[in-house]
């Protein structure tokens, strides 16, 4: 929800600030795009659609998110000296680190999780069980990493509850600052 967030504030800055200039709004030069959509397809079968979610091993899903964040670093570094992929590729080092660290997922509370579902987690799970899409519920001192974890929420007052790391916030950094800055237009060498 983060990255939508991101990507949705960079792309109508990016767009006000040319319409400011009174310059139509050129999105970055990207290369290698399809390195995304072939990260993203592991994400979307382990973590997304119930049916396959359900059917893949937990072994083979967190394997196969630590490859689609591969998958990504490696688009990342192809274009890396567009503004904001240096941002991008810390959020994303950051994010592999503690999941590879974790099993292969993003470790998460269970009193943040109790947070997000409003309810006592531990009722209905336990320790080491996968939660929500990516993440595995760990208490604080069996995490690994665990100040890169799912650590941090969205204010209270927020209609949407979700629950992120600090990697996560380097990556919606590095989106918006690439979607934003004036020099994106400009394509790699």
């Amino acid at each position: 929800m983060i990255l939508l967030a991101a990507l949705a504030a960079g792309l109508l800055t990016g767009w006000g600030w040319a319409r400011w200039q009174r310059r139509p709004y050129q999105p970055p030069q990207l290369r290698s795009v399809w390195l995304v959509v072939v990260g993203f397809l592991p994400q979307v079968l382990v973590a997304y659609v119930p049916v396959t979610r359900t059917l893949v091993p937990p072994q083979l899903a967190a394997a196969s998110l630590i490859l689609s964040l591969v998958f990504f670093l490696a688009f990342v570094w192809i274009n890396r000296r567009l503004p904001g992929m240096p941002i991008l590729m810390i959020g994303l080092l950051l994010n592999l680190a503690v999941i590879v660290a974790n099993g292969g997922w993003m470790p998460i509370s269970p009193e943040l999780a109790s947070r997000l579902t409003g309810e006592d987690v531990l009722r209905y799970e336990a320790i080491g069980d996968r939660f929500d899409q990516k993440d595995i519920l760990l208490r604080p001192e069996d995490m690994r990493l665990g100040l890169l974890a799912d650590r941090l929420m969205l204010p209270a007052w927020s209609p949407y509850q979700v629950a992120f790391s600090a990697g996560d916030v380097l990556i919606a950094a590095g989106v918006f600052w690439l979607l934003t800055n004036p020099s994106a237009k400009d394509s790699p060498s």
